[in-house]
């Protein structure tokens, strides 16, 4: 088991999972998931993990926030997210555990920024798009159960899977549609997820986006009701309490990392944003 550690938080590979598998190959396990299951320390994989709930209760803690488990969801899971979770007994639940490499040939059918999915990872399914889901992850399952699996074929279905969670997605979070009628907010979202730990200021990405900073707000206060500014602070915070929860750095250690030149200056900027210091904060969980 090539297990290994990011601070305090263990990070566990695909490896640990083959025991239990239902079926798989070298890139992709399938594993069901029936009754009564806990996982109290939070962890970390390196993988992708996708997992269809038929049915279920208890609650999913993914990056410190809890989510209810319910019926017909699907929850998604991208490499270096933290999470544990309680499931109660009488659920039932399919889960895909898939390596980068082969995540990369369907990625792009998750039609947004990968951050979108990390702030929306429960997305309730309609019966309909439960019933393709289910299908499409029983094909896989059955494939991966062949001696000769096709991965051409496995890559496909993943990418089907792919479509149908974007397509419910947009159609339940209003930033979804945004992004998708706006393509420039869209980049914007994508250019934050690519600097947000070295530019803080809304004019840089407005010059990469071939606009002006006064216009890019504009744009984010007319669609998204918040400011240019209140994005780029939203995925710092985001980071910021990963890396407290996940790590053992020091404050001003983070504080460096995400950017900030002096942790004084990164301590009030938290607090501003969650209520509590980030030492009182890693101290909640």
């Amino acid at each position: 088991m090539q297990n290994h550690k990011e601070g305090s938080i263990p990070i566990i590979n695909i490896e640990a999972f083959r025991k239990g598998q239902s079926a798989g190959r070298d890139e992709i396990l399938f594993n069901e998931l029936y009754g009564e299951r806990h996982i109290e320390k939070p962890h970390k994989h390196d993988f992708f993990i996708i997992i269809l709930f038929e049915q279920g209760q208890g609650f999913h803690n993914i990056d410190s926030i809890d989510y209810p488990i319910g019926n017909h969801e699907v929850h998604v899971l991208f490499p270096g997210q933290m999470h544990k979770w309680s499931i109660r007994a009488g659920t039932v639940g399919y889960q895909l555990m898939i390596e980068k490499s082969f995540f990369e040939h369907f990625a792009p059918y998750f039609r947004f920024s990968f951050t979108n999915y990390q702030n929306h990872p429960v997305i309730q399914l309609t019966d309909n798009a439960f019933q393709l889901l289910l299908y499409e992850f029983h094909a896989i399952k059955n494939e991966l159960k062949k001696e000769n699996s096709l991965a051409q074929l496995i890559s496909a279905r993943a990418a089907v899977i792919a479509t149908i969670v974007s397509r419910e997605a947009e159609n339940i979070f209003t930033e979804f549609k945004v992004y998708q009628s706006n393509p420039r907010l869209a980049k914007f979202n994508m250019l934050i997820d690519e600097f947000f730990k070295e530019q803080k200021y809304v004019s840089f990405y407005a010059e990469k986006l071939h606009i002006s900073a006064n216009y890019l707000n504009i744009l984010c206060k007319k669609h998204l009701k918040v400011s240019a500014t209140h994005l780029i602070q939203i995925r710092l915070c985001t980071e910021a309490k990963r890396l407290l929860h996940s790590t053992t750095l020091s404050v001003k250690e983070i504080s460096f990392q995400l950017g900030f030149v002096d942790h004084a200056y990164f301590s009030n900027f938290f607090k501003s944003k969650t209520g509590m210091s980030p030492t009182s904060f890693r101290k909640k969980r």
